[in-house]
């Protein structure tokens, strides 16, 4: 599903964009168990207790991705200096892992900077075994007096029904307004 999150409040706060999305996703992950299942080593259907985001970072000189992780803090000012000392540690590291030990709870969050879109879907080679979210945020723009962003979730239907996923994308939003 691909919808447009009305992010005024974030942007007029001054704070960076990317870390504070990442931090509502992570925290409403956690609060919802359909977010945090996948499979264990025995290929049964389980949940993790909790969650934290791993999330790509572009390397404009060799225009290619890696992948950080961070771990979780439920403050958002302590979540955002630990996004920045992670970025500061492991952002120039250009190998795919940027941050090496990724936990085996993360879920994937990344940004498309660039340009704005409507919908937005990825097609994975083990899409069917894959049950945990997939976050992919847009350019965000202005519209009639608002910043909006576009965000496409990817969901594995037999663990989040439309109904769980609309009840999250709510939240979100109520969050954002409440910044």
């Amino acid at each position: 599903m691909s919808i447009k999150l009305d992010i005024t409040k974030i942007i007029k706060a001054k704070y960076k964009l990317y870390p504070v999305m990442l931090y509502y996703l992570t925290r409403l992950v956690n609060r919802h168990q359909e977010f945090r299942m996948d499979y264990n080593e025995k290929q049964e259907v389980g949940f993790f207790s909790d969650m934290i985001p791993s999330y790509t970072v572009f390397h404009k000189e060799s225009e290619t991705f890696s992948i950080l992780w961070t771990l979780f803090t439920d403050n958002l000012d302590d979540f955002c200096a630990n996004y920045e000392k992670d970025l500061e540690q492991f952002g120039n590291n250009h190998s795919l892992s940027g941050k090496p030990d990724m936990p085996g709870n993360c879920f994937s969050v990344s940004m498309i900077p660039w340009t704005t879109f409507e919908g937005f879907q990825l097609n994975l080679q083990e899409g069917y075994q894959y049950l945990r979210p997939i976050f992919t945020m847009g350019k965000y723009y202005e519209d009639d007096g608002r910043i909006i962003l576009p965000l496409a979730v990817q969901v594995h239907h037999a663990v989040c029904d439309g109904y769980h996923l609309c009840r999250f994308l709510n939240e979100l939003q109520e969050m954002i307004n409440d910044f």
